[in-house]
């Protein structure tokens, strides 16, 4: 299998050389070798605890590799939205604080914001359609506002490559298909957006590429091509339980497992 149905000569946004990562050194997802061209639209799915959660923590640079690397993200500032934002929701700020936490890149911790920092603030929550809401507390959002509120915070970053974990989850229809909207934007513009998702629908309906984990890929490449029942029921068998005394699993050869996942 291709590792990505892109034009070649691009230089990756993303390459996972061999990658296997986890948890004090005992593997949670084994020997990943694949290549995200810039300006992909990539889901990442499969079983619970297929690693899924691990992969995009260790993108974002909250997880070192305990074999292999990941190239092309040194230089790249990365936006992150993990499934579980740790935002305590009782804390006094409002909607236009949390969002322009988005600019500290720009402005420093200490930094003052300027004029032109609030017209982009405006601008952010005008496209995730949260205008009038600025002086909120976001104790007073729903669960859809806040995701929205996250959302307008990630087009502050203004970054290249955005990792999404979950992010439509517990959130109502509307509130998705806007944020979707979202992504396709972005993706228009070029950004590499990489994403945890579990509806399968949504995946053939909005998302190019997929990569099915089971702490292992299972298969990587075009949406179509990876959604099939064979690769889903492949999945489910491979799934186990985490296992705190698993050893370290021999290094896999090229890319043995998508082969044998495409076979």
């Amino acid at each position: 299998m291709q590792a990505n149905p892109h034009a070649l000569g691009s230089p990756p946004a993303i390459a996972l050389r061999n990658v296997t990562l986890g948890y004090e050194q005992h593997p949670a997802v084994h020997h990943l070798a694949i290549t995200i061209d810039p300006g992909s639209l990539v889901a990442v799915i499969g079983p619970n605890g297929a690693g899924k959660s691990t992969l995009i923590k260790a993108l974002a640079g909250q997880l070192r590799p305990i074999e292999g690397r990941v190239e092309g993200l040194e230089h790249q500032h990365v936006a992150w939205l993990p499934q579980h934002s740790g935002i305590d929701r009782s804390f006094p700020v409002s909607v236009q604080e949390l969002v322009m936490l988005g600019l500290w890149r720009k402005v420093g911790a200490l930094g003052r914001f300027t004029r032109a920092h609030r017209a982009a603030c405006h601008e952010a929550l005008d496209a995730v359609g949260l205008l009038g809401f600025e002086q909120r507390g976001i104790d007073t959002l729903s669960g859809g506002q806040m995701q929205r509120a996250l959302f307008a915070r990630l087009i502050l970053q203004d970054a290249p490559v955005v990792l999404l974990d979950e992010p439509f989850a517990a959130v109502d229809q509307r509130t998705t298909d806007d944020l979707l909207h979202l992504l396709h934007r972005w993706h228009a513009h070029g950004k590499t957006v990489v994403a945890v998702l579990h509806d399968l629908a949504q995946v053939r309906a909005h998302f190019p590429l997929t990569l099915l984990l089971a702490r292992e890929p299972v298969a990587w490449g075009a949406t179509a091509e990876v959604l099939t029942e064979s690769h889903w029921q492949r999945a489910l068998r491979m799934q186990e339980p985490f296992d705190e005394n698993a050893p370290l699993c021999a290094p896999a050869t090229g890319h043995a497992h998508l082969q044998e996942a495409s076979a």
